[in-house]
């Protein structure tokens, strides 16, 4: 039984929400699964992850080949990391306590920078939300030239009459020109 680490979709259409599932490769994408081990949402920003470090590990010593998406989750969480230091470990490269600190190392600069980015796009959208005063204001003029147009409609309607006058010195103008 080939055991498989992948995304089991939910949600409604266009609103995906993910299960990070181990289950057999036969199973359908939506169906049988062995063990729930954490969630995905793409649509906040950043993408919000949880995941069962423990037992995501757990499964891919024992076996589980995770999807291509997968794989980049683990990456990004740092399982995959902690696997690599812990084959170390196994090899005798290093002890268990130096493997720890790598990765406590690695996983607090890694919440850093998830916090830089958080933070960064936080201000990103309060720059765009100070934006918004300055199209009500433009929208404010368009509603005071409104008045002013009505007016000159009804100036319209009253010099229709005049309107063949006026065509009479235009046709007059043209004359004049090839004269000179």
């Amino acid at each position: 039984m080939a055991v498989k680490m992948r995304l089991q979709r939910h949600g409604s259409k266009k609103r995906p929400f993910y299960f990070i599932v181990v289950a057999d490769g036969r199973a359908p994408r939506d169906g049988k699964f062995i063990q729930k081990i954490g969630t995905y949402n793409p649509l906040t920003v950043p993408a919000t992850i949880s995941l069962d470090r423990e037992k995501s590990l757990d499964w891919l010593n024992k076996g589980a080949q995770p999807t291509d998406t997968v794989r980049r989750i683990l990456s990004f969480k740092g399982v995959l990391y902690l696997k690599h230091l812990l084959r170390g470990v196994k090899l005798g490269l290093f002890d268990d306590a130096t493997a720890m600190t790598k990765f406590e190392a690695w996983h607090n600069e890694h919440e850093a920078n998830i916090a830089r980015r958080s933070d960064a796009h936080k201000s990103e959208v309060r720059a765009k939300k100070a934006y918004v005063p300055v199209v009500k204001k433009v929208e404010e003029v368009k509603v005071e030239e409104a008045p002013v147009a009505e007016p000159v409609a009804e100036e319209v309607v009253a010099p229709e009459a005049p309107a063949a006058e006026v065509e009479t010195p235009a046709t007059d103008a043209p004359e004049a020109a090839p004269e000179a």
